[in-house]
């Protein structure tokens, strides 16, 4: 089995993520066979064109809207491509991007946090975008991704905000969230600095911890330009799903999530509320 940490979870180090960043090697596809066909899509690499063909830059999620019942996914793809949100449950949503690149698809809320693929074919060549998108219950929408953190959409602060954490089963982990675009900020494991690192130039940072993140309760504390913030969460080992590749649960900090990675290995994010 692969683990997560073996892909980057121990690297010491922070990236700045946007859904442009080519982070990592989670692909998902068109999710209409089954949970086998969600894994073999997930497993496989985006297309990487021929010169005479010309690159294609893979579709994104830019913005989540919350209507009644329902959330509108804005994104950006390939002019005139058809854009695919799949899940594993067999549901796929089937759009078109317009003259500008700009597409919008609505998904229907539950109960419990929604999993899909996001691709676009173009010209008969079908390119995927990188992570799972993942729509809660409260309409937001969060691109999970293996081996490092998670990212909230349309959150934003000028003084530091832990949005997720996540870890593997042998305690690698990554905070993320969001922050003043370039401050420096450092963090801190029950009161020891675990991990720094600077915003990127979207408002976004990514720290992976320098030592696992034991089961149990923690402290976390970010700080640095701008402020700081202080967060508590439960380390448990990520749980593996029984129905489907993800297994949800709603806890006092937020939505955890367990989910598959396409080499296999099992992967916790565990969001923050806004209340923390």
């Amino acid at each position: 089995m692969i683990r997560i940490r073996e892909i980057g979870f121990k690297s010491a180090r922070i990236v700045s993520v946007s859904v442009l960043s080519a982070v990592t090697t989670l692909m998902l596809g068109a999710c209409g066979r089954g949970e086998e066909g969600w894994r073999r899509d997930a497993a496989a690499k985006i297309e990487q064109p021929s010169a005479q063909a010309g690159y294609l830059r893979p579709p994104r999620v830019v913005s989540a809207i919350r209507q009644e019942g329902s959330v509108l996914l804005s994104g950006e793809a390939e002019p005139l491509s058809s854009v695919r949100l799949g899940a594993p449950t067999g549901e796929a949503l089937v759009g078109r991007a317009d003259a500008s690149g700009a597409w919008r698809l609505t998904a229907r809320l539950a109960a419990e946090p929604r999993l899909y693929g996001l691709s676009m074919t173009m010209a008969g060549r079908t390119v995927q975008a990188q992570g799972y998108l993942m729509v809660p219950p409260d309409g937001s929408a969060v691109l999970l991704r293996a081996g490092s953190g998670a990212e909230v959409l349309g959150r934003n602060s000028l003084s530091p905000r832990v949005l997720a954490i996540d870890y593997d089963n042998s305690g690698g982990a990554v905070v993320s969230g969001v922050g003043t675009p370039g401050a420096g900020l450092g963090v801190r494991v029950d009161r020891a600095t675990r991990g720094e690192g600077k915003v990127g130039a979207d408002g976004r940072f990514s720290i992976s911890l320098d030592q696992p993140l034991m089961a149990g309760a923690h402290t976390i504390q970010v700080a640095g330009e701008g402020g700081e913030q202080q967060v508590v969460v439960e380390v448990s080992p990520p749980a593996t799903p029984t129905n489907g590749p993800v297994a949800s649960a709603l806890t006092a900090t937020g939505w955890r999530v367990d989910w598959m990675t396409p080499g296999g290995g099992l992967q916790t994010t565990q969001l923050m509320s806004a209340a923390q």
